[in-house]
């Protein structure tokens, strides 16, 4: 066989009902589609039995994890295109998944199967987490899947994160081609969640979900109010604890390794929580605002930093995808900003701004993978090349998604106004811009 490819743009086609926009070379060495395009590169016919038995999202993050997909040319360019095969995006362009529900359709699936050959599908790649039974967001479930996404090395997320060892969305001035830096932009918005919290020396700030302490440091340094961080990840405790002391912030800064259901050493004048509320779920997410609003003392602030999905016609279906599931964020729940907002309100705070920093992930994520590119060889020694294509794939297809609206990410600062009705913020409270 020598025209492998051109059967596989075929099939393709004929399944998602639109000509490929990206070109593709099979593992005998043909070509077909596109000149000049990004290159979907099949390197076995294990990808193809990945592909059918699990159709959608995860069969092609599986082929991508384990090497047997591969693409040349244009990250970006090639997962735009490739979002046929992934997503359901209406009738013209239902999705691999969906399209298999059309008789038509399956023929060309049948195609595929023949191409793709025996055996049975293979195992998912090793990165792959497994489920266990029972119910998600214990104490026990969620560390375990902290620890998945989280211990796989501070040096890995030096080399992705860069000098700030912050994980979530920056704040950019400008973009980098103008001027503007990541570490540039995580200091803004380090200082952004200080500003709208009106810390002020002497208070007491609780970093839900701490990290590396990043937030705490400035916090502490810049605003000289003390800190408690808490984390679930050992690793990135110890790594926080050192960056403290060689800061000289012992006396203003605590790092605990902490479920946030059990800090109960309360009141506190401001909280934080950066990036961590994805994890909480939307069973409990009630309780998690409960607990927090329990936290703070009457006047206190809340900065809620979290990404949002776009409303779903079912509201009950799982809101995760597979790939993210799987591979990144095990049990990790999205919500619309909507339903975050009003469960604020339900646990007795009120909501005072909310803002949309969505354009600023997908800069922020560029960047990471950038980082990550760039260091790829040393990347993949220090986790393996399995994870570093997790990572790879997770960052740039985020990327995406937040530059075409499919998710975004705000700040939600909230206020326990105490029954005076003063809630201590100014006329205009958009100060910080």
């Amino acid at each position: 066989m020598a025209d492998a490819a051109l059967r596989l743009q075929n099939l393709f086609e004929q399944l998602l009902g639109t000509p490929l926009a990206v070109r593709i070379r099979a593992w005998d060495g043909s070509e077909a589609g596109p000149p000049g395009a990004p290159t979907l590169v099949v390197r076995n016919r294990r990808a193809l039995r990945r592909l059918l038995f699990k159709p959608g999202e995860l069969g092609l993050a599986r082929a991508w994890v384990a090497g047997d997909l591969d693409i040349d040319g244009d990250l970006y360019a090639a997962l735009a295109s490739l979002a046929g095969l992934v997503w359901e995006r209406g009738e013209d362009a239902p999705g691999l998944l969906a399209s298999l529900r059309d008789p038509g359709a399956r023929a060309a699936a049948r195609g595929l199967l023949r191409l793709a050959g025996p055996p049975l599908p293979p195992a998912p790649p090793p990165e792959e987490i497994r489920r266990v039974r029972g119910n998600l967001h214990t104490r026990r479930t969620d560390r375990r899947a902290i620890s998945h996404h989280y211990d796989v090395g501070n040096d890995f997320y030096e080399l992705v994160l860069g000098p700030s060892m912050v994980y979530s969305c920056a704040y950019w001035s400008a973009p980098e081609a103008e001027g503007g830096t990541l570490e540039d932009a995580q200091r803004d918005k380090l200082e952004l969640v200080c500003r709208k919290l009106d810390l002020s020396p002497g208070q007491r700030l609780l970093d839900v979900g701490c990290g590396w302490g990043s937030l705490a440091i400035h916090a502490a340094r810049e605003h000289d109010v003390r800190v408690v961080g808490v984390t679930l990840s050992q690793e990135q405790a110890a790594y926080a604890r050192k960056r403290v002391a060689e800061e000289g912030l012992t006396d203003r800064v605590e790092i605990r390794v902490q479920d946030y259901r059990d800090v109960a050493d309360g009141p506190y004048d401001a909280i934080s929580s950066l990036g961590m509320a994805e994890h909480v779920g939307a069973e409990p997410y009630l309780r998690y605002a409960g607990d927090l609003f329990r936290l703070l003392r009457p006047g206190g602030r809340l900065l809620n930093h979290q990404i949002a999905r776009r409303p779903q016609g079912d509201e009950s279906a799982y809101t995760v995808d597979a790939f993210i599931d799987a591979y990144v964020f095990p049990d990790g729940e999205l919500a619309p900003v909507g339903t975050t907002v009003t469960q604020l309100e339900r646990a007795g705070f009120e909501v005072r701004d909310v803002e949309s920093i969505r354009e600023h992930y997908a800069l922020t994520l560029r960047r990471w993978v950038a980082n990550l590119e760039s260091e790829w060889a040393a990347a993949t020694r220090m986790v393996s090349p399995g994870r570093a294509r997790v990572w790879r794939l997770y960052m740039a297809a985020s990327a995406l998604a937040f530059e075409r609206n499919r998710i975004g990410v705000n700040q939600v600062l909230a206020v326990k106004t105490p029954e005076s009705g003063r809630s201590g913020l100014p006329l205009r409270s958009r100060t910080w811009n």
